[in-house]
């Protein structure tokens, strides 16, 4: 079986050059030829899933306060781009290029690209909204004809999580969308390469995959696939080749393009 190149996911979008999770950061990452879009959502106020990472936007923006307390008109209203150095990257001055992202913008972003690009969506949320935010994610995947995949292995988008509740809310209601596991320590009942039910991909952190290579040759014996966050050095991405994995989470997706022998993409 040929063995397919290594899937390169542009963390955040390409957050080393443009402020993570904006709409600057996303395009960079397709024009540097990124396969896939890694983000982070959670739920406003008022219903909206929006590519935030932290529970707060105090340090990704010029406002302050937890994202479920806010709108999306109070978070459209601060810059995400601001905390960022701009003098070498002028091309997000553009006030539309660093405003709150929402997931909708993205997927449409997507749509437009002209090539495939997957998504890999990592849900977030705080205990008050759990079950709310992978239904509001499932809404809105249907509405762009992405919730039901006719199987796993094409679909082009993923979701990731931490919780092995949140991934098992997404597999019942909609069992064909592929999920990832992720985890920053290996877990004592999964040392023999089991996921979760329902879960067919880890996203174990670097630190296991440099801590714990065995690991990752035990979740391919058991038919896993793997998919390593967040791999920016050199060492790290060749280390990750050797292994085999299917997929690299960075914020660098050029450099690691380059790196692995890829050209970008048009």
């Amino acid at each position: 079986m040929t063995q397919l190149p290594i899937q390169v996911v542009a963390h955040r979008g390409a957050s080393e050059d443009a402020p993570e999770h904006t709409l600057a950061a996303y395009t960079r990452a397709i024009e540097d030829g990124a396969d896939a879009l890694e983000c982070d959502v959670r739920l406003t106020a008022d219903g909206h899933l929006v590519c935030v990472h932290d529970r707060r936007v105090n340090r990704t923006s010029n406002g302050r306060g937890a994202v479920s307390a806010l709108e999306l008109a109070e978070l459209a209203a601060l810059d995400f781009g601001s905390w960022k150095d701009r003098e070498e990257s002028p091309d997000w001055k553009d006030r539309e290029f660093t405003s709150v992202l929402t997931l909708e913008r993205l997927l449409e972003l997507v749509a437009d690209a002209g090539r495939r690009i997957e998504l890999a969506i990592e849900t977030k949320h705080p205990t008050r909204w759990a079950g709310q935010v992978e239904e509001r994610l499932l809404q809105l995947l249907k509405r762009f004809g992405l919730d039901a995949p006719t199987a796993a292995d094409e679909s082009p988008v993923r979701v990731m999580s931490f919780s092995a509740r949140s991934l098992n809310r997404i597999t019942a209601a909609s069992p064909t969308l592929p999920t990832v596991y992720l985890m920053q320590f290996v877990p004592l009942r999964m040392r023999d390469g089991r996921l979760p039910a329902g879960s067919r991909i880890a996203g174990p952190g670097i630190r296991i995959v440099r801590n714990h290579p065995a690991f990752i040759e035990r979740l391919h014996a058991a038919g896993n696939r793997v998919h390593v966050w967040t791999v920016n050095e050199p060492a790290d991405v060749d280390l990750c080749a050797r292994l085999g994995v299917e997929a690299i989470i960075t914020n660098r997706p050029k450099q690691v393009l380059s790196q692995l022998g890829r050209l970008s993409q048009e």
